[in-house]
């Protein structure tokens, strides 16, 4: 199986489908082990290798303070990084837009198993025109 890094092909076309609002819309994010199949085909949330334990429910976080930004030609979004309690072994996540029949947006690949046994944070790149995990351009 494999997870690759990537803002989803669907993602992409739905945005000018005028699908999502990521200002209105929940976000979530989801772990996975390493078994998990990603990439960008994905288009939507599922529960197929996704992360179980103590600490986590199934479907994730949510992601808060939601905020788009834009930089000459670059739209990008921010949130807080999220965060778990408990015992947690992940190798990627899944954002997902949980208002909109959990349509996939963005894959994220740790390069490599994660481990924690009190407290998993997953802190994401710099929010900027360049760094940012969700970014549009030309």
């Amino acid at each position: 199986m494999s997870l690759y890094q990537t803002v989803t092909t669907s993602f992409k076309a739905e945005c000018l489908q005028g699908i999502h609002n990521l200002l209105t819309d929940t976000l979530n994010i989801a772990l996975y082990t390493s078994g998990a199949s990603l990439d960008s085909t994905t288009t939507v949330y599922t529960t197929n290798s996704e992360v179980t334990g103590s600490g986590y429910t199934a479907g994730g976080a949510t992601l808060t303070n939601v905020v788009i930004n834009t930089a000459g030609s670059v739209a990008y979004v921010s949130f807080d990084n999220p965060s778990w309690t408990g015992a947690i072994t992940a190798r990627g996540a899944l954002v997902y837009n949980a208002s909109k029949a959990n349509r996939a947006i963005a894959i994220l690949d740790f390069g490599n198993d994660k481990t924690s046994l009190t407290s998993f944070t997953i802190t994401l790149p710099s929010n900027t025109a360049t760094t940012a995990l969700i970014r549009l351009s030309n």
